[in-house]
């Protein structure tokens, strides 16, 4: 799941779309981005990913918003959850900083996740799990 392909223009660009608030609430976007630097083993997280849809759906959970404090998105952040994996976060939210220089809303933003590891976990553990909602409801829409 790591990227680190060197080129931030097109990432300070999106950074600049959070920064106008176009997508809603910048922390869980920052934390997804920056979560693109965890190294997250494939099989593993789509196994805990699909562990968290499967409560979720026992639970009726497909008719509310997933959020934060979900037990699916609970679930997959203890599921996934390593000192490594949350180190791997903390330095991809540190390589936003200095993109976010001219950015007063994104900066905030930033210090509030480096400030609160846990929260940025369970953040991007709720943008692992809305991704795997919104491939299922992709799959049902195909089928």
């Amino acid at each position: 799941m790591t990227d680190d392909s060197g080129d931030d223009g097109p990432l300070h660009d999106l950074l600049a779309v959070f920064e106008r608030g176009e997508l809603g609430d910048p922390l869980p976007l920052l934390a997804y981005i920056a979560g693109r630097s965890v190294s997250l083993a494939g099989d593993e997280v789509n196994a805990a990913r699909r562990r968290a849809a499967l409560l979720r759906a026992a639970a009726g959970g497909a008719l509310r918003p997933v959020g934060i404090d979900d037990p699916a998105t609970k679930l997959l952040a203890r599921e996934l959850h390593s000192a490594e994996h949350q180190a791997e976060l903390a330095a991809g939210l540190e390589r936003l900083v200095p993109l976010a220089r001219d950015l007063p809303v994104v900066r905030e933003g930033l210090v509030v996740l480096v400030g609160d590891l846990d929260l940025a976990w369970r953040l991007f553990m709720l943008g692992l799990l809305a991704d795997e909602l919104a491939g299922d409801e992709r799959s049902n829409d195909e089928g």
